[in-house]
């Protein structure tokens, strides 16, 4: 097991990436590579920038690559608003991508700021 593998904050970034794998597949067929595209993209980054930085030698790395996975958070919350005020997420739904953004937003604050501490 690599060690990125037993953060909290990793597993639900890997779980969020199910969700929206999943809620994108009815996106229309238009938004392929627009709008399905980005929000895979930014999701798999977060999960991504964690087991990368958790790599490095020092925690001002590792911190680094947090930082950057919050902005991959944030995209895909701007890129949720969207999708819903498109009509392509239920409100219902948006509210599962947005409650799971804020609580990994939350956790990887945390663990910078533990980071920081260290």
């Amino acid at each position: 097991m690599f060690n990125f593998e037993k953060l909290e904050v990793w597993q639900k970034s890997i779980a969020l990436a199910d969700v929206i794998y999943s809620q994108t597949r009815s996106f229309p067929a238009d938004e392929r590579f627009g709008l399905t595209n980005q929000m895979r993209r930014s999701v798999v980054s977060v999960s991504s920038n964690i087991a990368e930085g958790s790599s490095r030698s020092s925690k001002t790395d590792f911190g680094r690559f947090i930082e950057i996975g919050t902005g991959s958070v944030f995209e895909l919350v701007s890129q949720s608003f969207i999708a819903r005020r498109q009509d392509f997420l239920s409100e219902e739904n948006f509210q599962i991508i947005y409650s799971g953004a804020d609580e990994i937003g939350r956790m990887l604050s945390g663990l910078r700021a533990s980071l920081d501490r260290q």
